[in-house]
């Protein structure tokens, strides 16, 4: 299913590296960057969550919250977020739910692997609409960085 400009952002509670529950409706009245990535401790996740760690407080002034999500453990998630210093909250939607309702998810990946998150980015608004999608069928792809940042501005 694919997300279209205007519609409601789907509802989500996935786990949190903290080991908390973190909901998509506890950010109401803010603006959301959604980042789904493959795979933690890989080349170009680590790219692109850099990126948007290098530009947080850019977003951060802009009464946005960034968070990212892949299927991995909330474990693995917790590690990855430590070794790169990342501010914002990673998400482990190891069920494949989210990545599913947001249409970023490959049924086959590489090595034969199935179920994993595409590289996406969503801007979500403050009423909880989406207001930007960017779903990469190319892994190696990375998002439009200046395109987020204009939309969040």
């Amino acid at each position: 299913m694919s997300l279209t400009i205007g519609q409601p952002a789907p509802p989500f509670t996935l786990v949190s590296t903290e080991r908390r529950q973190v909901s998509l409706s506890d950010f109401k009245g803010k603006k959301i960057v959604l980042n789904f990535f493959p795979f933690a401790f890989t080349g170009t996740c680590t790219t692109q969550l850099c990126t948007m760690r290098d530009n947080f407080g850019y977003y951060e002034g802009s009464n946005a919250v960034i968070l990212g999500i892949s299927v991995d453990s909330p474990f693995t998630l917790a590690k990855y977020k430590e070794v790169n210093n990342y501010q914002f909250e990673l998400l482990s939607d190891f069920n494949k739910d989210v990545s599913t309702a947001y249409g970023a998810l490959y049924e086959e990946f590489i090595l034969g692997l199935k179920g994993v998150s595409k590289r996406s980015v969503f801007v979500i608004d403050e009423e909880q609409n989406i207001i930007y999608a960017e779903v990469l069928e190319v892994a190696t792809d990375l998002p439009n960085f200046e395109a987020i940042a204009a939309i969040v501005k």
